[in-house]
């Protein structure tokens, strides 16, 4: 038999869905919250002057710029228009892909946060649920915290570049730099989430001594199977 061609493969917000979804709403919320702290305190500012209006519809331009800005195939060329003039680089490339999900984020977790907000203040002058308050809203708007951070890092960790050689019997990531020779695997095990395969390493532990290499990798189901299929196979 002839050489058998290495399996590529690439997991990051450039390929996968729930990689992108994952990151631009976990980076979101945290640009959200403090879009929304600032502007609490200048609209409590703007109160005493009766600016309430105009801070409001300040934000609303803000937003609605922004989300035109995410969803415009002429992105690079309104910065470049904007920032020429300035000593300024203009993010291009995956920077500005990733400039653009995270502004997209920004705005969804803002509108949610904000309304969670808006609507728990109404309940709570309306005593619409009783002693309970606005407690409810204002608990949901929290939570948005650490649920963006497990976002992330689910993102973190779904994401995967790599290539696995069959002839060699090696798997190889990129991103940090790894390589796991599959002859000091003792048994691979796999779980499949939608599009997603979790393969776990046992290694082997030869005279006692512990063998260095990721226990658990993210991996297209295609490549899953090669792995465990050559594992069972020694």
């Amino acid at each position: 038999m002839g050489a058998t061609e290495p399996i590529q493969w690439r997991r990051d917000p450039d390929t996968s869905r729930t990689v992108r979804l994952l990151w631009s709403l976990g980076v979101g919320t945290f640009f959200a919250v403090t879009v929304i702290i600032v502007f609490w305190r200048v609209f409590d500012m703007a109160t005493q002057v009766g600016g309430q209006s105009i801070v409001a519809a300040a934000l609303v331009a803000l937003l609605i710029t922004a989300l035109a800005f995410a969803v415009s195939d002429d992105a690079e060329r309104q910065l470049e228009r904007i920032f020429g003039r300035l000593s300024v680089s203009v993010p291009s490339g995956t920077s500005l892909s990733r400039a653009r999900d995270a502004t997209l984020g920004t705005v969804a977790m803002v509108v949610l946060i904000g309304s969670l907000m808006i609507v728990g203040r109404i309940v709570s002058q309306q005593e619409l649920l009783g002693g309970v308050g606005a407690g409810p809203f204002t608990g949901l708007a929290a939570l948005s915290l650490p649920l963006a951070l497990v976002a992330i890092l689910l993102a973190s960790f779904l994401r995967s570049v790599g290539a696995y050689n069959p002839d060699e019997r090696t798997i190889y990531l990129y991103d940090p730099d790894q390589s796991i020779d599959l002859d000091v695997i003792t048994d691979a095990s796999v779980r499949q989430v939608g599009d997603v395969a979790i393969v776990n390493f046992d290694y082997a532990q030869p005279d006692g001594r512990y063998v260095q290499g990721p226990r658990r990798i993210v991996v297209p189901p295609q490549v899953a199977r090669e792995v465990v299929a050559a594992v069972d196979a020694r």
